[in-house]
């Protein structure tokens, strides 16, 4: 009878962390002053001053429609407006804007060789090309961004694509991000969630990129009393 309670212990322990995916304005990069340049030159374009800070930040972390919406107040012809004016603006002076992480380069290469890598964006067609130019490709096996779901986080759709493309559980998986909609969305995907920076969820809370070995390392070895987004928090 000893050895059958062992046995089911063991089958309650949840699988181990195998991915770990991603936000990336305010995670991999600060990006915050490219997306304030990026938005004030649509809202120019369109007539309209500076962002507010309130605007700024949904900027930062919505999706482009996200953000319109909002502005605009739900007016379809004005936002149809500025998505077009979007479409039509080229990225490439804000690129310069984006600053990487403290260690970037050298977090993603220790954690890739333990863990499958993706990152996990609101941003629409800048996603894989932020990848390309920061040269992050031979990190990341995947990057699902607005462009390939039906809806943008806090919705899962973009995290359970991630999972389905790396072929990973839910419940073996860390999403890392700085919004309440990215530990939504990992939540409701039933992933683990890991909160960068001043980010006030029930979750394992880190300053800065390098910091993330370190978490995983502690969910790893709290993974047999708590579950995704469990009693791991700091």
């Amino acid at each position: 009878m000893r050895n059958v309670a062992n046995v089911s212990a063991c089958r309650r322990i949840p699988p181990r962390i195998v991915a770990v995916v991603f936000d990336c304005d305010g995670v991999l990069f600060d990006s915050l002053e490219a997306n304030i340049a990026y938005y004030n030159a649509i809202l120019a374009e369109m007539g309209y001053p500076p962002m507010t800070a309130e605007q700024a930040l949904l900027a930062h972390r919505g999706s482009t429609l996200q953000f319109f919406e909002h502005v605009f107040g739900g007016d379809s012809e004005k936002v149809l407006r500025a998505k077009e004016i979007a479409a039509a603006t080229d990225y490439e002076p804000f690129y310069a804007l984006m600053r990487p992480a403290s260690g970037l380069h050298r977090t993603l290469q220790k954690l890739r060789s333990a863990y499958r890598l993706a990152m996990a964006t609101n941003r629409g067609y800048t996603a894989r090309e932020v990848v390309r130019r920061f040269g992050l490709e031979p990190y990341l096996e995947t990057t699902v961004g607005i462009r390939d779901v039906d809806r943008p986080k806090p919705h899962p759709d973009m995290l359970e694509l991630c999972l389905q493309r790396l072929g990973v559980d839910p419940a073996q998986a860390v999403y890392v991000g700085d919004a309440e909609s990215d530990f939504v969305a990992a939540r409701a995907a039933g992933m683990h969630f890991v909160a960068m920076g001043d980010l006030n969820v029930p979750a394992p809370r880190v300053r800065c990129l390098e910091e993330v070995p370190v978490v995983l390392h502690r969910i790893e070895g709290t993974r047999a009393g708590s579950g995704p987004n469990g009693a791991a928090s700091e």
